[in-house]
């Protein structure tokens, strides 16, 4: 009996390590905030959008697309250290009450540049703690998506749905189970 019970404990010991081994593998993932090349454009109501993003490896970047009083496009550069004054500022007013990025939809889209910056990029230019306090916001989780028209951000969107949709148990069956409603006597 000893040898059976050496085995449970074995086993559960076993799969409590691929357990934990899992959960902070996961949390050093989520520790890691990916940095972003992205490519903001003015609209034509003088707000900006993203049109393109894209993981990098290297530090976060932006080309910035705006019209001049001509209506000619122009694009500049903006570096990482410029990214994160613009959404340091921006997150200063967030915790004021005053940003943009915290109010309800106004139904135009896009934002300012500090706040459309702030709403793509604040988990790899700021920390992740204050990405997922700002995301813990309905306001500013509405304003966010609402901002970013990059076909990254839809495609991220729609693989973070498709994940949160289809839980596995631990013995792989589907999370969703339905049970008839038949009533058993003994």
């Amino acid at each position: 009996m000893k040898h059976i019970s050496s085995i449970a404990s074995g086993i559960a010991l076993g799969s409590a390590g691929v357990a934990m081994m899992s959960i902070l593998s996961g949390c050093t993932q989520q520790q890691e905030a990916q940095n972003k090349f992205l490519v903001i454009e003015q609209q034509a109501n003088g707000k900006y959008q993203v049109v393109e993003e894209m993981p990098t490896q290297s530090e976060s970047r932006a080309i910035i697309r705006e019209r001049d009083a001509n209506g000619n496009i122009t694009e500049r550069f903006m570096s990482e250290a410029e990214m994160k004054e613009l959404a340091a500022q921006e997150y200063a007013k967030v915790q004021d009450g005053t940003s943009e990025t915290i109010q309800s939809g106004s139904g135009d889209a896009g934002m300012g540049l500090a706040g459309t910056i702030l709403a793509v990029a604040a988990g790899s230019l700021l920390g992740n703690m204050i990405g997922n306090a700002l995301m813990n916001n309905k306001n500013f989780a509405n304003r966010s998506a609402n901002v970013n028209k990059s076909a990254y951000s839809r495609s991220a969107a729609a693989k973070s749905a498709s994940k949160s949709s289809t839980k596995k148990s631990f013995f792989g069956s589907s999370g969703s189970s339905t049970y008839g409603s038949k009533s058993y006597s003994g």
